[in-house]
Parts: C-alpha cells; structure tokens; sequence
C-alpha cells in the first residue's frame, strides 16, 4: 500500500536499488515509512535502502518489521521478533497509510504502525504446494487428503500435518491458536481477516468467516471489521489464513478510513 509517508513491500523480493527509486519518487519532504514482512532478504534490502536515502539523499527513513505469524516461534526477552510477516500485515498497511494520510508526522505514523503490528496475530492452513515458474515444479508435497496448518506463504514449515478436516474444524483449530497467542477479554472489538492464498475460491473463505465470527460471538468478542478475499497469496497455493487485530478507537479511525490503491480500496465507514 503506498499512502502518504508509508510504504510498504511493493515488489516481491525488491532489491535495495528498487526501494531506493521508490523512495525518492514518493518522498515529499516529510521522510518515508518502511513496512515489510520479517524475512532475512527483505531486511537487508530495505537496510540498504534506508541507509543511500539518508547518506545519498538526505531522506530520513524510518522502518517497521512485521511479525505475526503464530506458527513461528515468539521472540524471548530482549530479543528481536523471530515470527514471519504474513497476511495481518494488511492491517499495518491499512493503518499506517491512514496516519500518514491524516496529516501525522513520521514518528507517529510508526507509533501507529507499531501498534498495529503489537495487535495483530496470524495463522494458515496450506492444502497444496505452489509451482515458482522458474523452478517449474511444486515447491513441497503434500497429499490430497492432506493440510498442514502453519504452514508460510513460502513453504515455511508449519505446525502440524494431518488428514484434511471440515473448514469448522479447520477455523475451530486456528481461532484457539490465534486467540490464546493474543489474549482476548470479553467485550474487545476484533478486525478480520479471511485471507485467500491464490487457489481457494472465495465461497470457501467465506465458509470460514461464518464459522470464525460465530467463534467471536460465543467468546463475546465484537467482531468490528471484516476483510475477506486475496490480501497475501503464495501463487496457485490452495489454503487460506485468518488474522485478528485487537483494535481500539485509535485503529478504528485508521481501519475505517477511506483508502484508494491499485491494489486496494475502501469507502468511508
């Protein structure tokens, strides 16, 4: 999502030479926001970057890392986020670009970046590998009546293969990991996010929206917001992911505001 001072990872891959261009293409004066997914290349590359637009081009650069993956393992005390970024860094997207949309200073949109990235948790189900053109073959094998839970939107070890199960039982599994990785009380206001990982049909994403909002309700969770479609794929991969921010009346604000990309667009709540 590129809005105001927040960019976010734009290119599959990029290197540091692309975001580079792109920040000083879409630098205005008041400095440029960095968010992109928790993955060694994309770390060095945006490093990179950050460091020729402040020595090259006097651009000041901030950057926020992405991590909610709840099938990687958590950061221990005093260390840096170990988990993927995945599909819930739509809502640090979303957010940052409202902030900056709104006139927020640099500092701040990452104030709320941040936020975001601290209240949304991730996890998916793969059903099927995917097939790099390059490489011309499927990246792992897994059987047809075969899922595995966890797993990354790059073939990432997941938590647990098994015999396929109904989408109830599927979300049943997801949701407890995902609400006991982020603690819920009674009463809070949760975004979702259904996301699609390229081969699943929209009718089965919302399947399991329906059995994942019945899953809020039982637990007294306001279900806020929900999002329900292709926000992060991995090629033709059959699976999909759920993403729960916990949101209070800050994100509401910048979840709720209108957005126009390429890539995505929302009225005016």
């Amino acid at each position: 999502m590129l809005d105001g001072c927040a960019i976010g990872d734009v290119f599959q891959s990029p290197g540091a030479e692309q975001m580079l261009a792109v920040t000083r293409a879409i630098d205005q004066g008041a400095g440029v926001l960095y968010i992109y997914g928790n993955y060694n290349g994309d770390i060095f590359n945006f490093d990179m970057a950050a460091q020729m637009a402040d020595f090259e081009y006097d651009i000041r650069v901030k950057s926020v890392v992405a991590g909610e993956d709840v099938a990687s393992p958590a950061a221990l005390p005093g260390e840096p986020n170990r988990r993927r970024g995945v599909a819930g860094i739509f809502f640090v997207y979303k957010c940052a670009g409202a902030a900056a949309r709104a006139g927020l200073q640099l500092d701040d949109v990452k104030r709320v970046a941040e936020k975001a990235c601290a209240n949304v948790r991730t996890l998916g189900v793969a059903l099927s590998s995917c097939t790099v053109p390059k490489v011309g073959r499927p990246s792992f094998e897994i059987a047809g009546d075969e899922m595995e839970i966890g797993m990354g939107i790059h073939g990432e070890p997941g938590m647990r293969r098994g015999k396929l199960l109904s989408a109830d039982a599927i979300v049943d599994e997801m949701a407890e990991a995902v609400l006991k990785d982020l603690p819920f009380r009674q009463g809070d206001d949760a975004a979702v996010l259904v996301n699609g990982l390229g081969g699943t049909p929209l009718e089965e994403l919302y399947v399991m929206h329906r059995r994942l909002a019945r899953i809020l309700k039982e637990k007294g969770i306001n279900l806020y917001r929900s999002y329900v479609g292709e926000y992060a794929t991995s090629m033709e991969m059959a699976g999909a992911s759920i993403s729960l921010l916990k949101v209070d009346d800050e994100l509401k604000e910048y979840l709720d505001a209108a957005a126009d990309t390429p890539f995505f667009k929302q009225n005016q709540k």
